[in-house]
């Protein structure tokens, strides 16, 4: 709870200014004509709400189909290493196409951290969060990371392609095609490695699809406007509503009951703009941000489990969440 409202705090602070400046125009400045009729407000807060649950609702699907891709990814990698362990005979070989595979996992991670101007991990709410923890594409350069996997030919071979992980599955393709024909493999293994690849890249489009295709921006951008807009005429419909209480008490707080506006309105407010945030946080699955798919953690699992495959007793340590936030 103390997270969120840390998180969300800098609006908060200008929601108790939109509440405050009507009161004092009303109140101390006498200016009573400036109200807005209750029903105006109410049905301006019933769209909104809903074209905040549908913006949320859509996100969310985002974020769930991101986490559905990548747990079929998890299970396709250990099929393929599975495959490769039984269906070669070559150690060599097999390490080769299981370390490749690292390499196609850890150039699409890379892939789907890079930035995006509709993305909002280094937005200030949530920039604020990366104190807390770290992004491991972020702390460690890409080659580097390659060449544990690869041979530096095989990097310099990709390096000045588009998409490194759609020719890395290529490599990938190639050498199960060379070891069928000299007869490494049957045919029939052949084709179940080939249908595993297509599944890898069908995996690799859907992760693309969802990195290059934000929420349509037109809802985005009608969202925004709906939730102001009623931030804004909110305080102003409340005006007349809190001055009738006053008819109602008496002592020290007859008169001064309108105050009361500015926390209630401020509450009710950071309910809209508090989802609007969510929404717009879970929007993109891959940046980085706190609420996203834990890519690099579901990256090391895989290559700790398939190196396990291959009997290898140095492993790499497993990625723990930070502070509660799993990358």
């Amino acid at each position: 709870m103390s997270d969120f409202l840390f998180w969300t705090r800098k609006k908060m602070y200008t929601l108790v200014i939109l509440g405050t400046v009507p009161v004092v125009l009303y109140q101390l400045l006498g200016f009573k004509w400036l109200t807005v009729p209750w029903m105006v407000v109410a049905l301006l807060g019933t769209a909104t709400a809903f074209i905040v649950g549908f913006k949320n609702t859509q996100t969310y699907n985002r974020t769930r189909d991101g986490g559905a891709v990548w747990t079929g990814i998890n299970s396709s990698s250990k099929t393929w290493g599975i495959m490769c362990r039984e269906y070669f005979q070559d150690a060599g070989l097999v390490r080769e196409l299981v370390y490749r595979h690292f390499a196609w996992l850890t150039a699409l991670r890379y892939q789907l951290r890079e930035g995006r101007v509709w993305e909002v991990t280094d937005t200030q709410p949530n920039a604020e969060y990366q104190r807390y923890y770290n992004i491991p594409e972020r702390q460690a350069g890409f080659e580097g990371e390659m060449l544990k996997y690869i041979p530096e030919q095989e990097l310099a071979a990709i390096a000045g392609v588009r998409s490194k992980a759609t020719q890395l599955l290529a490599l990938q393709s190639r050498t199960i095609k060379a070891a069928h024909e000299s007869q490494a493999i049957a045919t029939a293994q052949f084709i179940e490695m080939q249908r595993t690849l297509n599944v890898f890249f069908g995996q690799q489009g859907q992760c693309e699809a969802l990195k290059e295709a934000p929420y349509p921006r037109q809802y985005s951008i009608i969202n925004t406007i709906f939730v102001r807009m009623f931030c804004v005429l909110l305080p102003f419909g409340m005006l007349q509503e809190f001055d009738k209480l006053n008819s109602s008490v008496s002592g020290w707080m007859h008169g001064h009951m309108i105050w009361l506006l500015i926390p209630f309105s401020m509450i009710i407010s950071w309910m809209y703009t508090s989802l609007e945030q969510v929404g717009e946080s879970t929007e993109n699955p891959f940046e980085g941000s706190a609420n996203d798919v834990p890519i690099s953690q579901i990256c090391r699992a895989i290559e700790i489990d398939l190196r396990e495959m291959l009997g290898e007793t140095e492993l790499p340590v497993p990625l723990e969440p930070q502070n509660e936030i799993a990358v």
